[in-house]
Protein backbone atom coordinates (compact mmCIF):
# COMPACT_ATOMS: atom_id res chain seq x y z
CA UNK A 1 0.00 0.00 0.00
CA UNK A 2 1.30 3.25 -1.20
CA UNK A 3 2.01 5.49 1.40
CA UNK A 4 -0.37 9.05 2.03
CA UNK A 5 0.25 11.51 0.39
CA UNK A 6 1.80 14.72 2.34
CA UNK A 7 0.71 18.23 1.43
CA UNK A 8 2.85 21.33 1.96
CA UNK A 9 0.14 22.74 4.56
CA UNK A 10 0.69 19.61 6.32
CA UNK A 11 4.48 20.15 6.68
CA UNK A 12 4.09 23.71 7.08
CA UNK A 13 2.01 23.17 10.49
CA UNK A 14 4.36 20.84 12.01
CA UNK A 15 7.05 23.11 11.47
CA UNK A 16 5.21 25.92 13.25
CA UNK A 17 4.34 23.48 15.96
CA UNK A 18 8.17 23.07 16.34
CA UNK A 19 8.81 26.79 16.75
CA UNK A 20 10.83 26.68 13.09
CA UNK A 21 10.23 28.19 9.54
CA UNK A 22 10.78 26.08 6.37
CA UNK A 23 13.14 28.35 3.10
CA UNK A 24 11.75 27.15 -0.44
CA UNK A 25 14.51 25.12 -0.93
CA UNK A 26 14.39 23.40 2.59
CA UNK A 27 10.86 22.27 2.06
CA UNK A 28 11.28 21.15 -2.19
CA UNK A 29 14.27 19.02 -0.14
CA UNK A 30 11.80 17.97 2.34
CA UNK A 31 8.91 16.64 0.04
CA UNK A 32 10.82 15.03 -2.07
CA UNK A 33 12.65 13.01 -0.07
CA UNK A 34 9.46 12.07 2.41
CA UNK A 35 7.45 10.01 -0.32
CA UNK A 36 10.73 7.06 0.04
CA UNK A 37 10.62 7.67 3.90
CA UNK A 38 7.26 7.02 4.75
CA UNK A 39 6.88 3.97 2.53
CA UNK A 40 9.81 2.75 4.87
CA UNK A 41 7.17 3.77 7.66
CA UNK A 42 4.59 1.91 5.75
CA UNK A 43 6.77 -1.78 5.61
CA UNK A 44 7.44 -1.13 9.61
CA UNK A 45 3.24 -0.71 10.21
CA UNK A 46 2.94 -3.45 8.18
CA UNK A 47 6.02 -5.70 8.42
CA UNK A 48 7.86 -4.90 12.27
CA UNK A 49 6.68 -8.25 14.86
CA UNK A 50 3.94 -7.27 17.39
CA UNK A 51 5.18 -8.47 20.77
CA UNK A 52 2.80 -11.63 21.12
CA UNK A 53 0.40 -11.95 23.76
CA UNK A 54 0.90 -14.21 26.16
CA UNK A 55 -2.26 -16.78 25.63
CA UNK A 56 -0.92 -19.45 24.26
CA UNK A 57 -0.84 -22.27 27.30
CA UNK A 58 -3.97 -20.19 28.85
CA UNK A 59 -6.61 -20.03 26.33
CA UNK A 60 -9.62 -20.63 28.57
CA UNK A 61 -10.31 -16.27 29.20
CA UNK A 62 -13.42 -14.58 28.79
CA UNK A 63 -13.99 -10.61 28.61
CA UNK A 64 -17.42 -10.73 30.84
CA UNK A 65 -19.18 -7.86 31.53
CA UNK A 66 -19.50 -4.82 34.13
CA UNK A 67 -21.77 -6.11 36.90
CA UNK A 68 -24.92 -4.07 37.86
CA UNK A 69 -24.93 -1.82 40.93
CA UNK A 70 -26.76 -4.43 43.12
CA UNK A 71 -24.17 -6.96 42.08
CA UNK A 72 -21.51 -4.28 42.99
CA UNK A 73 -22.73 -2.19 45.85
CA UNK A 74 -19.38 -0.39 46.55
CA UNK A 75 -18.76 0.59 42.69
CA UNK A 76 -15.06 -1.40 43.03
CA UNK A 77 -15.19 -3.57 39.66
CA UNK A 78 -15.54 -2.27 35.75
CA UNK A 79 -15.94 -5.58 34.33
CA UNK A 80 -16.20 -9.05 35.56
CA UNK A 81 -13.56 -11.29 33.46
CA UNK A 82 -12.09 -14.60 33.48
CA UNK A 83 -8.50 -15.83 32.96
CA UNK A 84 -7.55 -19.11 34.18
CA UNK A 85 -3.88 -19.95 34.71
CA UNK A 86 -1.95 -23.84 35.27
CA UNK A 87 -3.41 -26.51 36.99
CA UNK A 88 -1.41 -26.08 39.99
CA UNK A 89 1.04 -23.78 41.30
CA UNK A 90 1.39 -21.50 44.37
CA UNK A 91 -1.93 -19.50 43.74
CA UNK A 92 -4.05 -22.37 42.28
CA UNK A 93 -7.63 -21.76 43.69
CA UNK A 94 -6.65 -17.75 44.35
CA UNK A 95 -9.39 -15.28 42.64
CA UNK A 96 -6.97 -12.10 41.86
CA UNK A 97 -8.79 -8.42 40.98
CA UNK A 98 -6.43 -5.83 39.01
CA UNK A 99 -6.24 -2.47 38.87
CA UNK A 100 -7.99 -1.42 35.54
CA UNK A 101 -4.09 -0.09 34.20
CA UNK A 102 -2.81 -3.46 34.20
CA UNK A 103 -3.38 -5.02 30.43
CA UNK A 104 -4.61 -8.68 29.92
CA UNK A 105 -5.11 -10.10 26.54
CA UNK A 106 -8.15 -9.57 24.88
CA UNK A 107 -9.89 -7.82 28.14
CA UNK A 108 -10.37 -4.20 28.31
CA UNK A 109 -8.74 -2.10 30.24
CA UNK A 110 -9.40 1.85 30.31
CA UNK A 111 -7.25 3.17 33.44
CA UNK A 112 -10.34 4.69 34.96
CA UNK A 113 -10.23 7.39 32.09
CA UNK A 114 -12.98 7.74 29.34
CA UNK A 115 -10.07 8.40 26.95
CA UNK A 116 -9.14 4.60 27.09
CA UNK A 117 -12.36 3.06 27.05
CA UNK A 118 -13.00 0.40 24.52
CA UNK A 119 -8.97 0.02 24.57
CA UNK A 120 -8.03 -3.68 24.57
CA UNK A 121 -4.47 -4.75 25.15
CA UNK A 122 -2.72 -7.17 22.99
CA UNK A 123 -0.53 -8.78 25.68
CA UNK A 124 -0.30 -9.83 28.97
CA UNK A 125 1.61 -7.91 31.62
CA UNK A 126 4.59 -9.92 32.95
CA UNK A 127 3.05 -10.14 36.17
CA UNK A 128 0.35 -11.29 34.51
CA UNK A 129 1.57 -14.14 33.23
CA UNK A 130 3.43 -14.84 36.11
CA UNK A 131 0.08 -15.00 38.16
CA UNK A 132 -1.36 -17.39 35.99
CA UNK A 133 1.75 -19.66 35.84
CA UNK A 134 1.31 -20.17 39.26
CA UNK A 135 -2.71 -21.19 39.02
CA UNK A 136 -4.22 -18.11 39.57
CA UNK A 137 -7.30 -16.93 38.52
CA UNK A 138 -7.94 -13.17 36.82
CA UNK A 139 -11.72 -12.46 37.84
CA UNK A 140 -12.13 -8.64 37.73
CA UNK A 141 -10.68 -5.32 36.00
CA UNK A 142 -10.63 -3.12 39.20
CA UNK A 143 -12.04 0.98 40.02
CA UNK A 144 -9.33 3.64 39.93
CA UNK A 145 -9.11 6.95 39.58
CA UNK A 146 -8.73 8.42 36.30
CA UNK A 147 -5.59 7.73 35.05
CA UNK A 148 -4.33 7.08 38.35
CA UNK A 149 -4.08 11.28 39.33
CA UNK A 150 -5.41 11.18 42.40
CA UNK A 151 -5.80 9.70 46.29
CA UNK A 152 -9.09 9.73 46.98
CA UNK A 153 -10.90 7.10 44.67
CA UNK A 154 -13.46 9.53 43.66
CA UNK A 155 -12.39 10.47 39.98
CA UNK A 156 -13.25 7.48 38.55
CA UNK A 157 -14.93 7.95 34.63
CA UNK A 158 -17.30 5.22 36.10
CA UNK A 159 -17.59 7.40 39.47
CA UNK A 160 -16.49 6.67 42.95
CA UNK A 161 -15.30 3.71 44.75
CA UNK A 162 -17.14 3.73 47.98
CA UNK A 163 -16.07 2.73 51.62
CA UNK A 164 -17.08 -0.74 52.37
CA UNK A 165 -16.81 0.50 55.80
CA UNK A 166 -19.03 3.54 55.32
CA UNK A 167 -20.48 4.27 51.30
CA UNK A 168 -20.20 8.22 52.21
CA UNK A 169 -16.32 7.93 52.93
CA UNK A 170 -13.87 7.74 50.26
CA UNK A 171 -11.95 4.25 49.75
CA UNK A 172 -8.71 5.81 49.11
CA UNK A 173 -7.19 6.08 45.76
CA UNK A 174 -6.03 5.34 43.19
CA UNK A 175 -6.10 1.76 43.12
CA UNK A 176 -9.82 2.52 44.93
CA UNK A 177 -10.99 -0.84 43.55
CA UNK A 178 -8.23 -3.41 44.40
CA UNK A 179 -8.73 -2.24 48.04
CA UNK A 180 -12.61 -2.51 48.20
CA UNK A 181 -12.87 -4.97 46.45
CA UNK A 182 -11.32 -7.38 49.31
CA UNK A 183 -14.39 -7.27 50.61
CA UNK A 184 -16.09 -9.15 48.31
CA UNK A 185 -16.10 -13.03 49.11
CA UNK A 186 -15.02 -13.68 45.92
CA UNK A 187 -11.71 -11.92 45.71
CA UNK A 188 -8.77 -13.21 47.54
CA UNK A 189 -5.82 -10.76 46.44
CA UNK A 190 -5.82 -7.67 43.76
CA UNK A 191 -2.81 -5.75 42.15
CA UNK A 192 -2.38 -1.62 42.74
CA UNK A 193 0.11 0.53 41.56
CA UNK A 194 1.83 3.40 43.48
CA UNK A 195 3.14 6.27 42.19
CA UNK A 196 2.68 8.83 45.86
CA UNK A 197 0.22 6.57 47.92
CA UNK A 198 -1.78 4.56 45.40
CA UNK A 199 -1.81 1.02 46.93
CA UNK A 200 -0.94 2.00 50.69
CA UNK A 201 -3.95 4.72 50.75
CA UNK A 202 -6.87 2.66 49.97
CA UNK A 203 -5.11 -0.25 51.89
CA UNK A 204 -5.24 2.66 54.81
CA UNK A 205 -8.55 3.93 54.39
CA UNK A 206 -10.30 0.27 53.27
CA UNK A 207 -8.77 -2.00 55.85
CA UNK A 208 -6.52 -4.05 54.27
CA UNK A 209 -2.93 -5.13 53.68
CA UNK A 210 -1.13 -3.57 50.44
CA UNK A 211 2.39 -3.08 50.04
CA UNK A 212 4.34 -0.70 47.69
CA UNK A 213 7.96 -2.67 46.72
CA UNK A 214 11.20 -1.44 46.56
CA UNK A 215 11.84 0.47 43.03
CA UNK A 216 11.59 -2.14 40.54
CA UNK A 217 11.34 -5.43 42.28
CA UNK A 218 8.27 -5.87 40.17
CA UNK A 219 8.19 -5.56 36.60
CA UNK A 220 6.11 -3.27 35.43
CA UNK A 221 5.98 -4.31 31.98
CA UNK A 222 2.32 -4.40 30.89
CA UNK A 223 1.50 -1.87 33.12
CA UNK A 224 0.13 1.85 32.43
CA UNK A 225 2.61 4.12 33.53
CA UNK A 226 2.58 7.82 35.03
CA UNK A 227 6.26 8.28 34.94
CA UNK A 228 8.56 5.79 34.72
CA UNK A 229 11.43 6.66 37.22
CA UNK A 230 8.07 6.96 40.20
CA UNK A 231 6.08 3.83 38.90
CA UNK A 232 5.25 0.59 41.76
CA UNK A 233 3.02 -2.15 41.45
CA UNK A 234 2.35 -4.26 44.18
CA UNK A 235 -0.30 -6.54 45.56
CA UNK A 236 -3.00 -6.30 48.25
CA UNK A 237 -4.61 -8.56 50.30
CA UNK A 238 -6.51 -9.40 53.89
CA UNK A 239 -3.44 -10.71 55.61
CA UNK A 240 -0.02 -10.44 55.59
CA UNK A 241 0.48 -13.68 54.43
CA UNK A 242 -1.71 -13.65 51.21
CA UNK A 243 0.23 -10.36 50.01
CA UNK A 244 3.82 -11.93 50.90
CA UNK A 245 2.43 -14.88 49.10
CA UNK A 246 1.26 -12.78 45.93
CA UNK A 247 4.89 -11.23 46.18
CA UNK A 248 6.89 -14.15 45.70
CA UNK A 249 4.96 -14.51 42.40
CA UNK A 250 5.04 -11.44 40.88
CA UNK A 251 8.91 -10.20 42.07
CA UNK A 252 11.97 -10.41 40.01
CA UNK A 253 13.83 -9.66 36.88
CA UNK A 254 11.91 -9.02 33.46
CA UNK A 255 14.44 -8.61 30.50
CA UNK A 256 11.56 -6.00 29.47
CA UNK A 257 11.35 -3.54 31.95
CA UNK A 258 14.10 -1.09 31.83
CA UNK A 259 13.05 0.13 35.41
CA UNK A 260 14.27 -2.54 36.71
CA UNK A 261 18.45 -3.12 37.61
CA UNK A 262 19.99 -5.89 39.48
CA UNK A 263 16.77 -7.41 41.69
CA UNK A 264 17.53 -9.44 44.55
CA UNK A 265 14.35 -11.83 45.32
CA UNK A 266 13.67 -13.48 48.42
CA UNK A 267 11.60 -15.86 50.47
CA UNK A 268 9.15 -13.31 51.32
CA UNK A 269 7.04 -15.45 53.36
CA UNK A 270 10.16 -17.06 55.59
CA UNK A 271 10.43 -14.60 58.79
CA UNK A 272 5.94 -15.06 59.02
CA UNK A 273 5.62 -16.41 62.88
CA UNK A 274 9.19 -15.26 63.89
CA UNK A 275 9.93 -13.59 67.35
CA UNK A 276 10.02 -9.93 66.59
CA UNK A 277 12.91 -9.81 69.81
CA UNK A 278 15.59 -7.39 69.25
CA UNK A 279 13.67 -5.87 66.00
CA UNK A 280 14.58 -2.51 66.25
CA UNK A 281 11.76 0.08 65.10
CA UNK A 282 12.29 3.99 64.62
CA UNK A 283 8.66 6.12 65.23
CA UNK A 284 9.38 8.88 63.02
CA UNK A 285 7.85 11.95 65.05
CA UNK A 286 7.29 14.46 61.65
CA UNK A 287 5.24 11.76 60.41
CA UNK A 288 2.84 12.55 63.26
CA UNK A 289 2.78 15.95 62.89
CA UNK A 290 1.24 16.86 59.73
CA UNK A 291 -1.24 19.63 58.76
CA UNK A 292 -4.59 18.13 59.47
CA UNK A 293 -3.31 15.18 60.71
CA UNK A 294 -6.27 13.48 63.36
CA UNK A 295 -5.68 13.18 66.84
CA UNK A 296 -7.17 9.61 67.14
CA UNK A 297 -5.03 8.17 63.74
CA UNK A 298 -2.15 9.64 65.74
CA UNK A 299 -3.33 7.38 68.68
CA UNK A 300 -4.10 4.42 67.47
CA UNK A 301 -0.43 4.14 65.46
CA UNK A 302 1.07 5.31 69.02
CA UNK A 303 -0.88 1.84 70.46
CA UNK A 304 -0.20 -0.08 68.00
CA UNK A 305 3.33 0.33 67.79
CA UNK A 306 3.08 -0.24 71.48
CA UNK A 307 1.70 -3.60 70.75
CA UNK A 308 5.06 -4.46 69.17
CA UNK A 309 7.01 -3.58 72.03
CA UNK A 310 5.13 -5.86 73.53
CA UNK A 311 5.76 -8.59 71.14
CA UNK A 312 9.87 -7.89 71.89
CA UNK A 313 10.31 -5.15 69.35
CA UNK A 314 12.41 -2.04 71.05
CA UNK A 315 10.97 1.03 69.58
CA UNK A 316 12.16 4.66 70.18
CA UNK A 317 11.09 7.83 68.65
CA UNK A 318 13.61 9.49 65.73
CA UNK A 319 13.34 12.69 63.79
CA UNK A 320 14.21 13.15 60.51
CA UNK A 321 12.95 17.00 59.73
CA UNK A 322 13.46 16.81 56.12
CA UNK A 323 10.70 14.19 56.13
CA UNK A 324 8.00 17.15 56.92
CA UNK A 325 8.42 18.84 53.22
CA UNK A 326 9.44 15.43 51.54
CA UNK A 327 6.57 14.74 49.40
CA UNK A 328 6.47 18.31 47.94
CA UNK A 329 9.20 18.15 45.34
CA UNK A 330 7.44 15.07 43.88
CA UNK A 331 4.72 17.16 42.30
CA UNK A 332 6.77 18.26 39.44
CA UNK A 333 8.15 15.19 38.75
CA UNK A 334 4.72 13.79 38.41
CA UNK A 335 3.16 16.44 36.43
CA UNK A 336 5.63 16.82 33.56
CA UNK A 337 6.05 12.94 33.49
CA UNK A 338 2.83 12.49 32.79
CA UNK A 339 2.82 15.57 30.50
CA UNK A 340 5.82 14.05 28.87
CA UNK A 341 3.55 10.66 28.84
CA UNK A 342 0.58 12.15 27.12
CA UNK A 343 3.22 13.57 24.39
CA UNK A 344 4.16 10.63 23.55
CA UNK A 345 0.70 9.03 23.38
CA UNK A 346 1.62 7.06 26.39
CA UNK A 347 4.22 5.16 24.08
CA UNK A 348 6.95 6.36 27.03
CA UNK A 349 10.59 6.72 26.23
CA UNK A 350 12.41 3.95 27.35
CA UNK A 351 14.99 3.86 24.75
CA UNK A 352 14.53 -0.16 25.81
CA UNK A 353 12.49 -2.91 26.41
CA UNK A 354 8.44 -3.54 25.29
CA UNK A 355 6.26 -1.05 23.58
CA UNK A 356 2.88 -1.00 23.89
CA UNK A 357 2.23 0.29 20.23
CA UNK A 358 -1.66 -0.57 20.30
CA UNK A 359 -1.77 1.08 22.92
CA UNK A 360 -0.37 4.89 21.84
CA UNK A 361 -2.23 4.17 18.69
CA UNK A 362 -6.13 4.07 20.71
CA UNK A 363 -4.43 6.82 22.73
CA UNK A 364 -3.71 9.09 20.15
CA UNK A 365 -7.03 8.43 18.06
CA UNK A 366 -9.40 9.45 20.51
CA UNK A 367 -7.20 11.84 22.77
CA UNK A 368 -8.50 15.13 20.61
CA UNK A 369 -12.49 13.83 21.25
CA UNK A 370 -12.57 12.49 24.74
CA UNK A 371 -9.50 14.60 26.49
CA UNK A 372 -12.47 17.11 27.42
CA UNK A 373 -14.52 14.57 30.05
CA UNK A 374 -11.40 13.72 31.90
CA UNK A 375 -11.16 14.56 35.86
CA UNK A 376 -10.05 17.88 36.64
CA UNK A 377 -7.11 15.92 38.50
CA UNK A 378 -6.05 15.04 34.78
CA UNK A 379 -6.44 18.18 33.49
CA UNK A 380 -4.63 20.06 36.35
CA UNK A 381 -1.78 17.54 35.86
CA UNK A 382 -1.27 17.98 32.17
CA UNK A 383 -1.65 21.95 32.51
CA UNK A 384 1.09 21.87 35.25
CA UNK A 385 3.02 19.60 33.76
CA UNK A 386 3.18 21.85 30.46
CA UNK A 387 3.53 24.84 31.87
CA UNK A 388 6.78 23.72 34.04
CA UNK A 389 8.12 22.68 30.94
CA UNK A 390 7.41 25.23 29.13
CA UNK A 391 9.19 27.92 31.62
CA UNK A 392 11.69 26.15 32.73
CA UNK A 393 12.37 23.99 29.72
CA UNK A 394 13.22 20.45 31.83
CA UNK A 395 15.35 22.22 34.64
CA UNK A 396 12.89 21.83 36.88
CA UNK A 397 12.26 18.02 36.49
CA UNK A 398 15.62 17.64 36.15
CA UNK A 399 16.79 19.17 39.71
CA UNK A 400 13.70 17.29 41.38
CA UNK A 401 14.81 14.07 40.15
CA UNK A 402 18.19 15.29 41.55
CA UNK A 403 16.89 15.67 45.05
CA UNK A 404 15.61 11.91 45.20
CA UNK A 405 19.39 10.97 46.48
CA UNK A 406 18.99 13.33 49.07
CA UNK A 407 16.33 12.52 50.71
CA UNK A 408 16.79 8.91 50.43
CA UNK A 409 20.31 9.58 52.29
CA UNK A 410 18.08 10.78 55.42
CA UNK A 411 16.06 7.64 55.71
CA UNK A 412 18.60 5.40 54.92
CA UNK A 413 20.87 6.82 57.69
CA UNK A 414 18.22 6.35 60.54
CA UNK A 415 17.14 2.38 58.60
CA UNK A 416 21.55 2.09 59.26
CA UNK A 417 20.07 2.03 63.53
CA UNK A 418 16.74 0.65 62.63
CA UNK A 419 15.08 -2.39 60.66
CA UNK A 420 11.51 -0.46 60.23
CA UNK A 421 10.39 2.85 60.54
CA UNK A 422 6.91 3.35 61.81
CA UNK A 423 4.46 6.28 61.46
CA UNK A 424 0.50 6.26 60.33
CA UNK A 425 0.04 5.49 56.53
CA UNK A 426 -2.18 8.67 56.36
CA UNK A 427 -2.24 11.47 58.56
CA UNK A 428 -6.41 11.22 58.55
CA UNK A 429 -9.02 8.77 57.93
CA UNK A 430 -11.04 8.42 54.87
CA UNK A 431 -12.61 12.02 53.69
CA UNK A 432 -16.23 12.09 52.78
CA UNK A 433 -17.46 12.07 49.48
CA UNK A 434 -17.04 15.61 47.80
CA UNK A 435 -14.15 16.38 50.32
CA UNK A 436 -11.20 18.08 48.67
CA UNK A 437 -7.86 15.83 49.64
CA UNK A 438 -5.13 18.30 50.92
CA UNK A 439 -2.11 17.51 49.94
CA UNK A 440 -0.42 16.55 53.42
CA UNK A 441 -2.77 13.13 52.34
CA UNK A 442 0.71 11.69 50.96
CA UNK A 443 2.94 13.45 53.42
CA UNK A 444 3.99 9.94 54.78
CA UNK A 445 3.29 7.94 51.92
CA UNK A 446 4.62 9.71 48.36
CA UNK A 447 8.52 10.53 50.06
CA UNK A 448 8.98 6.50 49.54
CA UNK A 449 7.81 6.65 45.87
CA UNK A 450 10.43 9.14 45.20
CA UNK A 451 13.06 7.08 47.37
CA UNK A 452 12.14 4.10 45.95
CA UNK A 453 11.94 2.53 49.62
CA UNK A 454 9.25 -0.20 50.26
CA UNK A 455 6.48 0.51 52.37
CA UNK A 456 3.56 -1.75 53.81
CA UNK A 457 0.37 -0.65 55.14
CA UNK A 458 -1.54 -2.40 57.70
CA UNK A 459 -5.10 -1.76 59.53
CA UNK A 460 -4.07 -1.51 63.05
CA UNK A 461 -7.17 0.19 64.40
CA UNK A 462 -10.79 1.77 63.89
CA UNK A 463 -11.77 5.17 64.70
CA UNK A 464 -15.31 6.60 64.57
CA UNK A 465 -16.15 3.63 62.30
CA UNK A 466 -12.91 3.65 59.92
CA UNK A 467 -10.09 2.22 59.72
CA UNK A 468 -6.77 3.51 60.43
CA UNK A 469 -3.70 2.26 58.88
CA UNK A 470 0.23 1.78 60.28
CA UNK A 471 2.89 2.37 57.71
CA UNK A 472 6.51 0.26 58.41
CA UNK A 473 9.35 1.53 56.14
CA UNK A 474 12.65 -0.52 55.90
CA UNK A 475 15.67 -0.42 53.35
CA UNK A 476 15.51 -1.55 50.30
CA UNK A 477 14.74 -5.11 49.54
CA UNK A 478 14.47 -6.13 52.99
CA UNK A 479 10.10 -6.55 52.40
CA UNK A 480 10.85 -10.03 54.63
CA UNK A 481 11.51 -7.64 57.67
CA UNK A 482 7.85 -5.72 56.66
CA UNK A 483 6.23 -9.16 56.37
CA UNK A 484 7.60 -10.18 59.54
CA UNK A 485 6.66 -7.20 61.49
CA UNK A 486 3.27 -6.95 60.26
CA UNK A 487 2.48 -10.36 60.48
CA UNK A 488 3.01 -10.15 64.44
CA UNK A 489 0.93 -7.20 64.37
CA UNK A 490 -1.88 -8.76 62.94
CA UNK A 491 -1.99 -11.65 64.60
CA UNK A 492 -2.24 -10.50 68.10
CA UNK A 493 -4.52 -7.81 67.63
CA UNK A 494 -7.97 -8.05 66.44
CA UNK A 495 -7.47 -4.33 64.55
CA UNK A 496 -11.33 -3.85 64.32
CA UNK A 497 -11.17 -3.73 68.00
CA UNK A 498 -8.29 -2.39 68.57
Amino acid sequence: MASKATSTDEIMAIARANHFELGDTELGMLEAALPGILEVVERIDREALEPQPSVTRYKDRDTGARPTREQDPLNAILRRCRARGAASGKLKGRRIGLKDSVCVAGIPASGGSHILQGYVPDNDATIVGRMLDEGAEIVAMLNMDDFALSGNGATSAYGPTLNPHDPQYCSGGSSSGSGAALYYDDIDLTIGTDQGGSIRIPSSWCGVVGIKPTYGLVPYTGVMSIDPTMDHVGPMGRSVADVALLLEVIAGKDPCDPRQSEVPVKGYRDGLGKSLDGVRIGVLREGFEHQGAETDVNAAVRKAIAVLEKQGAKCEEVSIPHHRDAFSFIWAILAEGMANLAATNLACTHNQGLYYPGLADFFGRHVTERMSKEAPTVKFFLVLGNLIKQRYHGRIYGKAQNLRAKYASHYDRALERYDALAMPTTPMKALKQGTPAPYSMVGNTAPFDATGHPGLSIPCAKSRGLPVGLMLIVKYFDEPALFRIGHAYEQSVDWEKA
